[in-house]
């Protein structure tokens, strides 16, 4: 299983998202700190959960690495973010 499908695993278990986009923009920093051959270390995730409802943006955003701390660990080096929470 890929880093992609991990992430997805987790942030669907963790905010059981109404939307939930992962993109993987390693490619486009090669050459940039932290890009390894073969990509899997630069992601884009849009993000759409009830779960995050009611945070401030810095609280879903710890959130969200937090819940993804084994894959920072394990060589994810940057996640852009577009988190929002929806309503009831």
């Amino acid at each position: 299983m890929g880093r992609k499908d991990r992430m997805e695993k987790v942030l669907r278990r963790e905010f059981d998202p109404a939307a939930l986009e992962i993109i993987d923009e390693s490619a486009a920093h090669r050459g940039h700190a932290g890009y390894r051959e073969g990509g899997e270390t630069h992601y884009r995730v849009r993000i759409r959960a009830v779960s995050l409802g009611g945070l401030s943006r810095v609280e879903r955003q710890r959130r969200i690495y937090r819940s993804l701390s084994a894959e920072f660990s394990s060589g994810l080096h940057a996640l852009s973010l577009d988190a929002d929470g929806l309503g009831p």
